[in-house]
């Protein structure tokens, strides 16, 4: 018989870390990457690592004593995810299931399930029924908002650490200026390499359709974002006009807010982002919703974590690599020829490097 295995703490410890690549996009620049690292303490020993990425410095502070609270709420209860979900869903039901709180609950999700995985021995893919297998990535960490013969030399440089496939960040002022810098790395890199675009939201509906005009004959796998991300009724006409496929998905912040942008048909693809989506117990409903509706399914960010979830995503489609937290890490997500390689460890593929911590943490 299983022996039980009761929580201690989730302790929570606020970073901010330099990123190799700084990211302009059009909704601004982006140099340094907060994160709050979460680790989830046992009776048993067993200890499992998330970190959360709270987009601003200012929010650290306040993600990281939401994780304090919710800890405080779960001291003692066994290491049950689902259990974890329940309790702190009608806790913070009258605050609202969004913002900070979802980043929160999230976090503690992530490395519960990271800690049960390493109780047992086995990598987080192999908990979850699957197994751990190549994912074909792209790479994300660059190629934001800059002139077309810097985005041909960072593209370039993205693709020797492994890669078949990027993405450019676009929405400068000028539509011209995006098409003209999208051509420019696509004929830099050849045919054979996957290129998409993001628009992080930058548009109306009518420009959105207009510049999607422009890029449609750009051989483009995707359109992300073009809109406000909850304009699910807008993101429909978009993906009606263009040939090119539409992606959102980033910032569902439920099973319940994907099913509504699935139900208007507002796009040709999802991508969840784990620390938005409910963790690892959020990713798998949102999984089963994708594969229900036939609809092809990458992730957002945290790319150790979710190359894990996509080896047992139905419909998976693409990993977004990023190496934000590398700072911290022991240890790297494997890259090669086009595909990450989840690690065979047990766990989520996460472990620390205390002294570098040390250097960045915020006090």
């Amino acid at each position: 018989m299983t022996e039980t295995i009761r929580i201690k703490r989730f302790h929570a410890r606020p970073v901010i870390v330099p990123m190799n690549l700084p990211l302009q996009t059009s909704t601004g620049a982006v140099a340094k990457a907060p994160l709050v690292l979460i680790d989830c303490e046992t009776d048993q020993g067993a200890r499992g690592h998330a970190y959360l990425f709270s987009i601003t410095p200012s929010a650290l502070k306040p993600l990281t004593a939401m994780v304090t609270e919710m800890s405080d709420l779960l001291a003692g209860d066994e290491l049950l995810p689902f259990e974890i979900e329940r309790k702190l869903t009608q806790r913070f039901t009258l605050l609202g299931l969004a913002g900070l709180q979802r980043l929160a609950q999230s976090g503690i999700d992530m490395a519960a399930w990271d800690a049960l995985a390493r109780s047992r021995g086995l990598p987080l893919a192999r908990l979850l029924g699957g197994a751990p297998k190549p994912v074909r990535a792209y790479n994300s960490k660059g190629l934001g908002i800059m002139p077309a013969g810097a985005a041909v030399e960072e593209a370039h440089k993205l693709l020797a650490e492994g890669f078949q496939a990027a993405k450019i960040r676009v929405g400068r002022p000028d539509a011209r200026e995006d098409l003209a810098v999208v051509r420019a790395v696509r004929k830099a890199v050849g045919d054979e390499v996957t290129l998409m675009c993001d628009y992080n939201q930058a548009l109306t509906v009518t420009d959105a359709i207009q510049r999607g005009e422009m890029l449609d004959d750009e051989g483009l796998s995707w359109i992300e974002e073009p809109i406000r991300h909850d304009d699910y009724a807008g993101c429909a006409r978009i993906a009606d006009a263009l040939h090119t496929p539409v992606q959102i998905g980033e910032n569902f912040d439920s099973a319940f807010s994907m099913q509504a942008a699935l139900s208007a048909e507002a796009c040709d693809y999802v991508m969840p982002d784990v620390q938005r989506i409910g963790g690892v117990t959020g990713w798998l409903r949102a999984a089963s919703l994708a594969h229900a509706a036939g609809i092809e399914m990458s992730s957002h960010l945290f790319s150790e974590v979710s190359a894990h979830l996509l080896c047992v995503t139905p419909t998976a489609h693409w990993l977004e690599y990023v190496d934000w937290a590398d700072a911290v890490l022991s240890t790297r997500l494997d890259i090669k020829d086009g595909f990450a390689l989840p690690s065979e460890e047990p766990g989520n593929g996460i472990a620390w490097d205390e002294a570098a911590i040390a250097k960045y943490l915020v006090r």
